[in-house]
């Protein structure tokens, strides 16, 4: 599978431009990526197109992503950050960002968050209903347990407010947790304005294959359906646990088991519906 792809998950990140405080020192993690590296990378796995996310909460990080799609054609889109907490604050922010074309959705690093309710807090809905108002998605990024049952909550009261799950929710391992994992999923999924990002079901020490994927990836092929799924990459968080090659090659298998019209929903149709971007063939 080739050509029609749409990387929805990248990071890129300068330690000569920002902290990113969450990257454990020492670790492979704890170095520049840049977009030179990013683009090899997909050119390997036969990729045209990624949207940027961000992986820091601050101004910062959003202004370093969209100057990269200022430079670099093969970007789609950027989802960067406001700060929600503070609703008019968030609003100068979005005027800002919207100026630039690449701009596509908004995330909070909400795991590293200390406020367990963060997303249930008042000022945060009033903004997120500013996110509805203009059409902009909003990524949540590692739910599981924390806030994936938020994320159902947060669908109720802004049904109008389109909502990304990240990483599947970070599906767990054990089985009874699995169980809870995916009944909690099945509730954010009965809201027709959430979708999910098939990426980073990598676990520490563990290669990702397609079988230890298998489990979680089907579960979310039933409760959102394909056209409400969408692949990305999450490099280079994946770059510990074998690369971006590995991570294509086991959930690409998978992908490549559905028929031809949901493979392509899955691989570019819905990230075309939720960011706004195209697929582009090299």
């Amino acid at each position: 599978m080739t050509g029609h792809v749409v990387d929805t998950h990248l990071h890129l990140w300068d330690l000569t431009v920002s902290e990113y405080a969450w990257l454990p020192p020492g670790s492979p993690l704890h170095t520049t990526f840049t977009a030179e590296q990013a683009r090899r990378e997909l050119d390997a796995a036969g990729i045209a197109t990624a949207v940027l996310v961000q992986a820091e909460d601050s101004e910062t990080d959003t202004e370093f992503m969209l100057a990269q799609a200022g430079r670099h054609d093969w970007i789609a889109g950027v989802v960067g950050w406001v700060r929600l907490d503070d609703p008019d604050t968030a609003r100068r922010q979005l005027d800002r960002w919207q100026r630039h074309p690449a701009f596509r959705g908004v995330r909070h690093l909400v795991h590293d968050d200390p406020r367990a309710d963060f997303l249930d807090l008042p000022a945060v809905r009033r903004s997120l209903a500013v996110l509805a108002e203009r059409g902009l998605p909003f990524d949540v990024p590692d739910a599981w347990p924390r806030h994936l049952g938020q994320v159902a909550d947060l669908a109720a009261a802004l049904p109008e407010l389109t909502i990304v799950v990240d990483h599947l929710g970070k599906p767990p391992a054990d089985p009874e947790e699995f169980r809870a994992w995916l009944s909690t999923l099945r509730a954010v999924a009965a809201h027709p304005g959430t979708v999910a990002k098939i990426s980073g079901l990598q676990r520490p020490g563990e290669p990702l294959t397609a079988d230890a994927a298998r489990p979680a990836v089907e579960a979310a092929f039933e409760v959102f359906g394909s056209g409400r799924l969408m692949y990305g990459g999450d490099w280079p968080m994946t770059v510990p646990s074998g690369g971006y090659g590995r991570t294509w090659d086991a959930v690409s298998a998978l992908i490549g088991e559905l028929p031809a019209s949901e493979r392509s929903l899955v691989l570019s149709g819905t990230a075309s519906a939720i960011y706004g971007v195209a697929e582009r063939v090299r």
